[in-house]
This record gives structure tokens, sequence and C-alpha cells, in this order.
């Protein structure tokens, strides 16, 4: 295990002179008002059949994103290289591929690492811990997001309350790389807009916020089958609950009809809750979708954004 100074020393060493975009806040990044709110960003997740099925790897990522789909900005997943976030020989491949192709790091997604809203004071703290790893990884790669979970068991009100001291302590540490936190709406009390709002507010940090997915408001499962979603919460109303304390949002997809717009979501409606709030940053394609190849659906999703945005300026 390496220790964080060697680590981020390293860093120094390598990364130095690659641009870091400012970490807090919503970014601001075009200079001309004129030019679209947001820049489209690819997710790891939507190509994770390819990756689960060692068709391609982590590594393949960034050099896809950007010849197969003209995608200069990447999302990545750490379940794809879970061991990987401390070996320095193995980021500065990942550095290399993007340097040489162009391609700008944005976040990691975090998973497997722990509630950060459980109840239990000592098992809370170690997922915060858990954590860091990924904060420092970020900070390697030239990200400037990490993104976790808000998960935990228990009542509404107590699970908020340990979300909102899990995400302040991680957002802390976070806070002196100069790296955000941010929460997706991913299952549970997170899929409830106004609940993931008011974690937002009691938390109260520059650099701890959300991740809207435009799919993601299932609030309760079937038991029996995972699949099937009893209680969902309105897309548009979650979203626009988020949306102040937006650092990213996530194009989620599945299927499309004849004229190439989402049918699960109204990509007008909710974009223009986006752009609304002010939000100016990246939107990340994260197609889920069965009916299509990977590469079909992120494609599909892509051009829907392109379309939308060029009506929305």
């Amino acid at each position: 295990m390496m220790k964080r100074k060697i680590f981020l020393k390293q860093l120094s060493v390598f990364a130095a002179g690659t641009a870091v975009l400012p970490a807090f806040g919503n970014e601001v990044l075009f200079s001309n008002a004129a030019k679209p709110f947001f820049e489209i960003s690819l997710a790891e997740w939507s190509l994770h059949k390819a990756l689960f099925a060692k068709e391609m790897e982590n590594l393949d990522f960034p050099v896809m994103a950007k010849k197969e789909f003209g995608i200069s900005v990447v999302e990545y997943v750490n379940s794809f290289f879970k061991d990987k976030a401390e070996d320095t020989k193995y980021l500065n491949e990942l550095l290399k591929r993007c340097k040489d192709n162009g391609v700008k790091n944005h976040l990691i997604m975090c998973d497997g690492e722990g509630e950060l809203g459980n109840l239990d004071d000592s098992k809370r703290l170690q997922a915060v811990e858990n954590h860091y790893k990924w904060v420092n990884a970020a900070k390697y790669l030239g990200c400037k997001t990490i993104r976790v979970n808000a998960a935990g068991n228990g009542s509404r009100e107590d699970v908020a309350k340990a979300a909102a001291d899990g995400l302040s302590r991680l957002g802390e540490y976070a806070a002196k790389e100069k790296i955000n936190v941010i929460v997706e709406n991913h299952g549970g009390y997170s899929s409830d807009g106004s609940w993931l709002s008011g974690v937002m507010k009691q938390v109260n940090r520059p650099n701890v916020g959300t991740l809207p997915d435009f799919g993601n408001f299932c609030i309760k499962r079937d038991p029996k089958d995972w699949k099937i979603c009893t209680e969902e919460y309105d897309r548009y109303k979650g979203t626009r609950e988020m949306m102040p304390y937006a650092k990213g949002v996530s194009a989620k997809s599945y299927d499309f009809d004849e004229k190439g717009n989402c049918m699960e979501t109204d990509y007008y409606k909710i974009l223009r809750i986006v752009k609304d709030s002010g939000f100016k940053g990246y939107v990340g394609i994260e197609y889920e979708g069965s009916k299509l190849s990977e590469k079909e659906g992120i494609l599909k999703t892509k051009a829907l954004l392109e379309l939308v945005q060029k009506q929305l300026k």
C-alpha cells in the first residue's frame, strides 16, 4: 500500500501540466454565453456488458470513447479497476492513453465501499475512510469528482442524519484535495428528490452535491423480482429538486422510438429543467438498454442530446 504523501508526490511529477478544472460548484465550462449549456461526457457503465464479458477492459475505455463515439470526457466506474486505486503504474498507463487521445478524465463512480448512511458510527466511519483512496485516485487522474451513494438502513430521518454525517466527513477530506463528492439518486431513499435535497441542506458543503440521474427514481422494488419497481418518484420533480446541488447530470436511456426520442424520459422537458437551474457542466451518457447494442445505444443517446441541446439554446 502506498503512503499518501508518496502517492500525491508522484502525481505532481507525472501529471504536471495537465489541466484540472475548478473543483467546486456548478463549473462554468464555456466563456461564450451563446454556446451550449452542457458538454457531453460518457459514463463507463454504458459499456458494462462488454466490460463484464471481458470484451474490453478499463484501460480501453477512454480510447474507445474518443475513437468510437467522438466523446472527449469520460466518467469511470471503480468496479472495473477496483484493485488499482493505488497502483501508480496502472494509473500512469491510463493517463498516458488519455493524453495520447485527447481525453479528459472527469469523475469516478464509486460503489462497494460501504454505506455512508450506516446508522452504526464505526461502520459509517469505515465507509468514509474506504473512499479516501478513490479521492486520491481521482486527484491522480485529473478528475474533479467522485460519485458516491447515500445508502443506509433505518428510518427516513435517521438515515438522512447518518448520510449527512458520512458525506460531511468525506467532503472534508476531499476538499483538501479539491475534489467534489456527489450523490446520485441510486435507489431507496436517495431516489426521493426531496430526501436527497434535504441531506444536501444538512451537509451544506461547497464540494458536496448531487448527480441527478434521469432514469433512477425507483424507491422500492419487488423483493421477489428486483427488476420490478413498485414505487417510483416523479423524475421531473426529483430532477428539479436536485439541480440546485448538481455538479453533473446523468442522461440515462433505455429504449428509443422511431424518431430517436427516449421512451422513458422526455429529454426536452427534463433538459429544460436542467437548463433553467443555471447548470453549466457535463451531461454524461449512461445507456442501459437491451434492445440496442451498447454502442448503438450510446450513439442514439448522443444524437438525442445534441438535438435537444441545439433546440434549447
